[in-house]
């Protein structure tokens, strides 16, 4: 025995992996003592069987092919790429397997050498590592779901936080601007209603003084002045209550079809006793007169307008009224030619309280204008104010109107 045939015999007998021979038609030629160990056989039932013997029967049939293939076009390489391969003990049990194979040039012809290694500690450290891989991942995943349930609660608990904060301030804030208009009631009750109380008391002290016959024009004269100063008394009344009635949210726009033209126009009818001498008011309607919005807000927009039209105009001075229906848009104008209204002023006119600055001599509590603009805003609409100082006021509404109407 050469060095070469020794070597190669104690590489075959001692080697830690197993090792077939097999010639082209795949019939084992022989096979080393730890193959016969990890398939349990000796090398007499193995030597002239088919190396099929070694396979499970689910894949023993397309294994032949395999191998024919191989031997037609033989070459040294690992068998089953990214395949799990399998092989079968003689007491029937299964193992999984790394098989390579090389192609060995014997004088009696080729032969096919497979290096096979029992790969069953792997698989199950493979397994096993698969296993706490995914029992980790579940456990991130139900830890990320459960972080992210936190997190939506979280932002959930935030938001219902700021809520509330929100509502509270808006409490807190609302409760602010009753007391501030408790408080500027009383402070403008006190001076406001101390002119029309006096006249009250004076005139009715004066009617009792006169009790002659050919006293009546008098009487009459002052029983005018008390009833203009309990109306006034009542404006003043009815404006605190309409703010009031705003601010805590309890006026209620109730829609209804209405004829705009005769809304306005018998608004303007109404106020031609309050009118100055020579003052006139004319008023024009153009285009379909119906519209859905609330009559008594409608009616109470105009009322004061016109009101404050007639209060700051000048006698012999004319007052315009206009309104125009055009498809879905409603457009409402009043005019005057009175004092007119500063920039600056129209800046703050719809705010509670405000009167311009060239209006200190005219009675009137500053509530007027913010009414009609929370009115105007309740109906979906929007109020404009243009003006000049010494070139009167245009106030301009414009409500657009659901089809159908």
């Amino acid at each position: 025995m050469n060095n070469a045939d020794f070597g190669f015999d104690v590489l075959f007998k001692y080697a830690t992996l197993g090792i077939l021979v097999a010639d082209t038609a795949g019939n084992i030629v022989m096979s080393n003592p730890f193959l016969l160990r990890q398939f349990g056989y000796t090398a007499e039932e193995l030597e002239g069987q088919k190396v099929e013997k070694l396979i499970p029967d689910r894949y023993a049939g397309r294994h032949e092919s395999h191998r024919d293939r191989f031997s037609h076009h033989p070459h040294n390489r690992p068998m089953g790429m990214g395949m799990d391969l399998f092989a079968r003990r003689k007491d029937g049990t299964e193992f999984p397997v790394e098989i390579s194979l090389g192609v060995y040039e014997a004088p009696n012809g080729r032969l096919v050498v497979a290096f096979v290694s029992d790969i069953s500690l792997r698989k199950q450290s493979e397994d096993a590592l698969r296993e706490l891989n995914a029992e980790l991942e579940q456990k991130v995943a139900d830890r990320t779901e459960s972080l992210s349930k936190l997190v939506k609660q979280m932002e959930m608990q935030m938001k219902e936080i700021e809520r509330k904060d929100n509502e509270l301030r808006m409490a807190l804030q609302k409760e602010k601007d009753l007391n501030e208009l408790k408080s500027r009631f009383v402070s403008m009750a006190s001076h406001e209603f101390r002119t029309p109380l006096s006249t009250v008391l004076s005139s009715s002290y004066l009617i009792s003084r006169y009790t002659a016959g050919e006293e009546q024009p008098q009487r009459e004269k002052h029983i005018q002045r008390i009833v203009s100063s309990v109306n006034l008394l009542t404006d003043i009344l009815n404006d605190f209550l309409s703010v009031g009635k705003i601010e805590e949210g309890r006026i209620h726009v109730r829609p209804a079809t209405v004829n705009v033209e005769s809304i306005i126009g018998a608004t303007v009818q109404e106020l031609f006793e309050l009118n100055k001498k020579d003052q006139r008011i004319s008023y024009v309607h153009t285009g379909d007169p119906e519209a859905l919005l609330d009559p008594a807000l409608l009616k109470h927009i105009i009322l004061n307008l016109l009101s404050n039209a007639i209060k700051f105009s000048p006698e012999s001075s004319a007052i315009g009224v206009s309104s125009e229906r055009e498809g879905q848009q409603l457009v409402i104008r009043v005019a005057d030619q009175g004092r007119g209204i500063s920039e600056d002023d129209q800046a703050h006119l719809f705010e509670r309280f405000f009167r311009g600055n060239n209006v200190s001599d005219i009675q009137g509590t500053g509530l007027g204008l913010h009414i009609v603009a929370k009115y105007t805003e309740l109906m979906d609409g929007n109020i404009q104010c243009r003006s000049e100082v010494g070139n009167g006021t245009e106030f301009i509404l414009t409500f657009q109107i659901p089809p159908n109407t």
